[in-house]
C-alpha cells in the first residue's frame, strides 16, 4: 500500500505534539513551541485550562451521549447563555464550523420557503476569498476555485459578489436572492474587517428587501476580537450566525443561532445531528462561557490586542521589505506580507520554534490563546524577529 493510513489530504508537518501546556505545545521530542495558531483560533483558554479540563472530565464520568429524541437539560442551559447574551432567540448545536454554516444555510432558505414566504427566494450572495467550510453546500458557496478542484459539479444556489464592496452585492439582489452570507472578519481571506459601511449596508438591503443576513463568526466570534461576537463591533445584528471554534474551547462544537423570525421555517424534522448538542460538549461550551462571556475578560482581550498590535506596527518598521502592514481586531491580528506568507510560516515554525498560521492576501495569521500575557508576548515578538532576520525569500521560479 502506498496510501498513508491517514487519508492524505492535509499536508502534514513535522510537528507531531503529544502534550500541551497553557500557551505551547510539546513535541513528541520534547521540543516546545509557543502556540500562537492556538488550533486556528480553537484554542482560545490555551492546553491546560483548569475550568474546561475539569468540566470535561466530570461531565465524561457522568454521561457522554445521549440521543436528541430526549430532553437535554445541559443543551437548554447553554442555548438560555447563548440567548441572552447575543441577538438570538433560539439555537441548533452542531459539532463543527461548517456544519453550523450548513444549518445557517439551511435556515435562510427554509424562512423563504415557510408557507410564509416566497419559495423563489433560493440563493445567497456571499463573498470573494471567504471560507465556510468544506462540505459541498460551503465550498459552493466559496468562489475559491482551489476548493472546487475535483468536487464539480458545485451545489446551486449562490452568487458571489466582491467583499467589502456593498454595491457590488447590491447589484446582485434579484427575486431569487434569500440573504447575504458574510465573515465580518475575513480569517482564511487574510484578517480582512469589512467596514461598517458594508455591513450597516448589507443589514438595511436585508430590511428593504426582507431578506436574511447571515454572520459567518466560526474564526472571529467567541471573545477573539473583543466583544463576544465581531457583530457588535458594528452595531448591527444578523438574523442567523454559525458559530463554532472557540465556543468548544478544543472540544468538537458549533452551533447555528437565528432569530424567532428566522427561524421559522425550522420546525420538527427539518434538521438534526447524531451527536450536536451531547452532553459531553455542553460541559466544554458553558466552561468557555464561565470563562470569556464577561466584561472583564473581554475588557482584557481587547487591551491585549491593542497592545499586541502597537507593538508589531513598531515591528514590521525594522524590516520594510517583508511587511507592509497589521490588521485585525481584539486577538485575530493579521500581518500583510510584501512576500508570500507561507514560506515566512514554514520558516517560522521550523526554525524558531513558532506556530501562526498563513492565510489569503500574503498574510500571516496571529491567533494567541485569549489568555496568554506579556510573557508570551515577549517571546512571540523575540521568535518572529529572529526569524525575520533570518530569513531570506526564496528565489523566483
Amino acid at each position: 500500500m502506498s496510501i498513508t493510513p491517514l487519508m492524505p489530504v492535509y499536508p502534514r508537518c513535522g510537528v507531531r505534539p503529544v502534550r500541551g501546556e497553557h500557551c505551547h505545545l510539546i513535541d513528541e521530542d520534547g521540543t516546545r513551541y509557543l502556540d500562537f495558531a492556538s488550533g486556528i483560533a480553537v484554542n482560545l483558554l490555551g492546553h491546560s485550562h483548569e475550568g474546561l479540563i475539569g468540566a470535561i472530565q466530570q461531565q465524561a464520568a457522568t454521561l457522554m451521549h445521549v440521543s436528541n429524541l430526549y430532553g437535554s437539560p445541559q443543551g437548554e442551559a447553554l442555548a438560555q447563555r447563548l440567548v441572552e447574551k447575543t441577538f438570538a432567540d433560539t439555537v441548533f448545536f452542531t459539532n463543527s464550523g461548517a456544519e453550523a454554516v450548513e444549518a445557517a444555510i439551511k435556515t435562510a432558505r427554509a424562512y423563504h420557503q415557510h408557507d410564509e414566504g416566497d419559495a423563489n427566494r433560493t440563493e445567497l450572495i456571499t463573498f470573494t476569498n471567504a471560507f465556510h467550510g468544506r462540505t459541498m453546500a460551503t465550498i459552493s458557496a466559496s468562489n475559491q476555485a482551489k476548493m472546487h478542484k475535483g468536487f464539480l459539479p458545485l451545489l446551486a444556489g449562490f452568487q458571489y459578489a466582491e467583499f467589502d464592496d456593498l454595491e457590488c452585492a447590491k447589484a446582485l439582489v434579484s427575486d431569487k436572492t434569500a440573504g447575504f452570507l458574510v465573515e465580518p472578519i475575513q480569517g482564511e481571506g487574510g484578517i480582512r474587517p469589512a467596514s461598517q459601511e458594508f455591513i450597516s449596508g448589507l443589514r438595511a438591503l436585508c430590511d428593504e428587501h426582507d431578506l436574511m443576513l447571515v454572520f459567518d463568526e466560526v474564526q472571529c466570534g467567541v471573545a477573539r476580537t473583543g466583544k463576544l461576537y465581531a457583530y457588535e463591533h458594528y452595531g448591527v445584528e444578523p438574523d442567523i450566525m454559525a458559530t463554532a471554534k472557540g465556543i468548544g474551547g478544543g472540544f468538537p462544537l458549533g452551533a447555528c443561532l437565528a432569530t424567532e423570525k428566522a427561524a421559522r421555517g425550522m420546525g420538527f424534522g427539518t434538521h438534526g445531528s447524531t451527536y450536536g448538542g451531547n452532553p459531553l460538549a455542553m460541559a466544554a461550551g458553558t466552561a468557555v462561557m464561565d470563562a470569556v462571556a464577561n466584561d472583564e475578560f473581554l475588557a482584557e482581550v481587547t487591551e491585549k490586542g491593542e497592545r499586541l498590535r502597537t507593538r508589531l506596527e513598531q515591528f514590521i518598521g525594522n524590516y520594510p521589505d517583508l511587511f507592509e502592514l497589521v490588521r485585525g481586531k481584539g486577538l485575530m491580528l493579521g500581518i500583510k506580507m510584501k512576500v508570500e506568507s507561507r514560506p515566512f510560516f514554514v520558516h517560522l515554525r521550523d526554525h524558531h520554534q513558532l506556530l501562526t498560521v498563513a492565510a489569503g492576501d500574503n498574510t500571516l495569521r496571529v491567533l494567541p490563546p485569549l489568555v496568554a500575557g506579556d510573557e508570551e508576548f515577549d517571546e512571540f515578538l523575540d521568535k518572529l524577529s529572529a526569524g525575520a532576520a533570518s530569513y531570506q525569500v526564496p528565489e523566483a521560479a
